[in-house]
Order: C-alpha cells, then sequence, then structure tokens
C-alpha cells in the first residue's frame, strides 16, 4: 500500500506543528523521518493515525483520499502504530492484547480466544518472532513485548506501519532484532515510516529519510549521508557530534557507596547491594535497561527514597538519613531523568524555576523577602550563559521546548557550588543541539575536579561521557568496566551477563 501525505498542515492556535507537510512513502520501503524535539514529527504521525484533524492537506493510500475521524477508521484503512510506550494490557495474555479492541466472538457470543491464538501463531511463525501466544505480557522481556505490538498491528491487516521511537527502551541486541524485524516487514511489501532520534540506526535501516525542522520538510537525504550532514540537517547548523574530552585528572574518592539496598513499600527490592566510588574529576556512566534500578539509586543518593540500607559518603560525609534539603546542601546537584514531572514547575517562569532549589537563603530572599532584583539578574546571566531561548525570563517554563526546558535544570543545578554532580537521562527527549551542549556542560564540571555520575539508557552516551561504565541488572551490579569497552560486551552485560574482566 502506498502512502501519500499531501500537504498536511495542523495548527494548534497560532502554532503552525506542521506546515504544508508533503512525503511518500512506497510499499516495501522504510521511510525515516527525523527533525528536533518538537519538529513536528509525532503530530504529523497523530494526525495520520486519526488522533488529530489536519486543518489542510490530505491522506492518499493507493490514490484515494481518506478521512479519518479517529484511530479506528486509521486501523481499519490499513494504518498501524508501534508506540514508543506500549499499549499492552499487562495481566493479559498475548493473545488477549492482540484480541483487544478486534473482539471474535464464537458459539453464544463467547470470545474466541483460539482463533486470537491461531493468529499470534501465524504471524510469529512467517516472521520469526518465537512469541508464546498463552504468555502474559508482564512475563515477557521488552524486546518480546515489543514484538506483540507489531503483532498487534499485523492481525489487522496492516499495511502501513508506523515505528514511533521503538528501541527507546531496548537493549543494543534487541534493537538489532528490531532492526531485522523491520527488514523482514519491508521484504514482505509493508510501507514503514520509522520516527528515531538515532543517527544510526537511521543509517543503518533507512531507504530514504525525511528531515523536518520547525515544522516544515527541509530536505530529503541519503542512507549514506554522515551523521554530521544530517544532525546539520535537523538543527540548521553544523554540530558536533563527537564528546571531546582529555583524559581524566584523578582525584581522591569522593562518593563512596557501599552494599546500598532500596526497597518500596510492597518489599519489593530495586536496589540489591550497590557498591561503587566515584573519584572526583571522574564520570562513572550507569548503564542499563530502564527499570533495572537505576531511578531508585538515583533518588537514594538525593533522600528521595525511604526505606534505605547501607552507606552513602560524600567527601567522607554520611549522606544516609539526611533530608533531601541537607542533601542538597551538602553540594549535590540534581538532574531529574523527568524535568517536568520533577526537575521543573510548568505554570512559573524561568526565572522562579533557576532559582527553585535555594529560595531558603541568600541571595534570593533576605529576612523572609525575596530579593527580586537578585533573581532578574541571576536568571538573565543563566539564560546568557546557558543559550536558553526564551523570550524572556518571565516566560512560563512550559511554554519552551524541551531542549531549552532542560537547559534550564543544567543551569539551576550547575551555578551552586556543588561536591557531586548526579545527572539522570541528561539529554532525554532533547535534539542533537541540545545534546552538544549539554555533554559539554557534562564534561566541564568532571574537568573542574568534581565527581559526576551518570545515568543513561542511551549507550552513545554512555560511550561518550564515562571514564567507567557500571552495569547495572535487576537492581545488582553486573560490571564496572573501562569506557572503551566494546558495545556488544556492553550489550551482554545489560541482560545478565558478567564478561571476563568486570568487576562485579
Amino acid at each position: 500500500m502506498k502512502l501519500e501525505l499531501r500537504n498536511i498542515t495542523k495548527r494548534f492556535g497560532s502554532l503552525v506543528a506542521n506546515d504544508s507537510i508533503s512525503l511518500t512513502v512506497e510499499p516495501g520501503e522504510i521511510h525515516c523521518l527525523l527533525g528536533e524535539n518538537g519538529a513536528g514529527k509525532s503530530t504529523l504521525m497523530n494526525v495520520l493515525y486519526g488522533l488529530y484533524q489536519a486543518d489542510e492537506g490530505e491522506i492518499v493510500l493507493d490514490g484515494e483520499v481518506q478521512r479519518f475521524s479517529g484511530p479506528g477508521d486509521a486501523m481499519a484503512a490499513g494504518i498501524g502504530m508501534v508506540h514508543q510506550h506500549f499499549m499492552l494490557i499487562p495481566v493479559f495474555t498475548v493473545a488477549e492484547n492482540v484480541m483487544l479492541g478486534n473482539e471474535q466472538t464464537g458459539f453464544a457470543g463467547r470470545l474466541d480466544l483460539d482463533a486470537s491464538r491461531a493468529r499470534v501463531r501465524e504471524i510469529a511463525d512467517r516472521f520469526g518472532f518465537h512469541v508464546d501466544p498463552d504468555r502474559l505480557v508482564e512475563d515477557l522481556p521488552v524486546g518480546v513485548q515489543q514484538r506483540v505490538e507489531i503483532i498487534k498491528a499485523l492481525s489487522r491487516d496492516a499495511e502501513v506501519l508506523v515505528f514511533d521511537e521503538p528501541t527507546a527502551v531496548l537493549t543494543p541486541s534487541e534493537t538489532d532484532e528490531l532492526m531485522e524485524i523491520m527488514r523482514q516487514l519491508r521484504s514482505a511489501g509493508k510501507a514503514i515510516v520509522f520516527i528515531t532520534h538515532k543517527l544510526r540506526e537511521v543509517r543503518e535501516v533507512a531507504d530514504r529519510i525525511t528531515v523536518i525542522r520547525l515544522g516544515k520538510v527541509v530536505g530529503e537525504a541519503s542512507p549514506s549521508a554522515s551523521n554530521a550532514e544530517l544532525a546539520s540537517m535537523m538543527v540548521g547548523r553544523p554540530v558536533e557530534l563527537t564528546v571531546r574530552k582529555d583524559a581524566p585528572k584523578l582525584g581522591k574518592e569522593a562518593l563512596v557507596v557501599r552494599d546500598l539496598t532500596v526497597i518500596d513499600d510492597t518489599g519489593h527490592v530495586h536496589v540489591d547491594g550497590l557498591s561503587f566510588e566515584i573519584r572526583a574529576g571522574e564520570v562513572l556512566c550507569v548503564a542499563g535497561v530502564q527499570g533495572n534500578g537505576q531511578t531508585e539509586l538515583t533518588e537514594a543518593l538525593l533522600g528521595l527514597q525511604g526505606r534505605v540500607r547501607g552507606s552513602i559518603t560524600l567527601d567522607g560525609k554520611e549522606l544516609v538519613g539526611r533530608t533531601v534539603r541537607q542533601i542538597l546542601d551538602a553540594g549535590v546537584g540534581f538532574i531529574p531523568e523527568d524535568r517536568q514531572v520533577d526537575g521543573l514547575v510548568a505554570g512559573m517562569s524561568v526565572a522562579e524555576n533557576l532559582m527553585l532549589d535555594r529560595s531558603h537563603g541568600s541571595p534570593f530572599t533576605r529576612r523572609g523577602s525575596l530579593q527580586l532584583k537578585a533573581r532578574d539578574e541571576f536568571a538573565r546571566r543563566m539564560v546568557h550563559e546557558y543559550d536558553v531561548r526564551t523570550p524572556g525570563i518571565e516566560t512560563l517554563v512550559g511554554k519552551l521546548s524541551g531542549g531549552n526546558q532542560q537547559k534550564v535544570v543544567v543551569a539551576r543545578e550547575l551555578s551552586r557550588d556543588l561536591r557531586l554532580l548526579v545527572a539522570a537521562q541528561p539529554t532525554r527527549g532533547v535534539d542533537v543541539g541540545s545534546i552538544e551542549f549539554i555533554h559539554k556542560q557534562v564534561v566541564a564540571t568532571r574537568d573542574s575536579g568534581l565527581p559526576v555520575l551518570v545515568v543513561s539508557t542511551e549507550l552513545d552516551e554512555v560511550v561518550a561521557l564515562a571514564d567507567r561504565i557500571m552495569v547495572l541488572y535487576r537492581g545488582r551490579v553486573v560490571g564496572i568496566v573501562p569506557a572503551d569497552t566494546p558495545r556488544d560486551v556492553l550489550g551482554l552485560m545489560m541482560t545478565g551477563e558478567t564478561p571476563e574482566g568486570a568487576v562485579a
């Protein structure tokens, strides 16, 4: 089935999210859609999937103009979406999830699960997915859950498949398997739209590449284009993709963690006996698939977890048992993994957000009164130094793009008198230009002689920033290895395997 988007325009008030976008996806083609965060990629796909109605333009399938009033219409026309965050019910079986929303009934109106099982087996056998239709989804690895999403789309005879950031939660080996699945779908004649910000994946699997910037198509590129060329098209200027850093100048052990265990209120152990240390002037990167204890580790370091055992010392001073305020005052800077939930207050201004964790003292308050002049002078300086693109310091931070919101968080934390920086997913959901800037700030912090802990699910980022790499699996340290450890070894460690020579 041939997909054509003709002059799609979508407005939200005065904001033009999609500005007369046209593209074509042929049967048996993988067409990659590249663009910065906020460029309009997701809006365009939501129009295609019937979640939004275009203000102008047409969706055309095999020469026929379509009118979608919702996702049901899009699915009925042969369009399937594989979402970044899986749309599955964990306590249902694979067959039940595949049937959901497209239920078949048999005798006396009973659900025909046998038909769904047969459909799952047929599709799984055709593409070599190795999925048991009777397994509970919650018991499946993340990579297999994604295959269930693909089976769900194919079970409804989808001829156009949209993959929206599909590798965000996958290990390197699972990513390689997904690339092979996409090639198989291409060979079967499916038209595939692949949305990703990972340039290496684009070049590996794409037949054609369309680049969107500020809601407009700025050009097409060949898969033979270099990463630098693609990044430049996305941002509109040259981007330095390589993290440049000298060998670390290591000082004494600064952060020392011993036998750290974090248990939730149900008794589930999220962090299980972790021990490691970071020296002054060193970046230790934590690698692993999301959900293996990384979040709980960073929250324990900040005093945000209630049931913590073990020891965390910074410059010889114990942090376990201290309040969050005391830990921040001890010099711990924190870039949280979800800036919108834990890093910013969307309804407050840029200036107010920049002083959030120091509003209780000098120079921003004096004798209980807010010092607006000091706040505003500081905010203007941070906006300039950290290149925050904002109409003004009184602009609500929720109105900024994702990359500029992250710069506000980075500016606030790095402008404090720090003894340790903890950065969790520091570049999640930001464009390549902002990634370049944030990476430089992390390296500069390390070069100033501070210990830095970076948690990232992006293996390229881990390898680029790390002096050493600690891999977590199910809350335990699989190993601590040098930064030049091969990617395939790191990928194996992310599945729980400990290679020879790794410090466990």
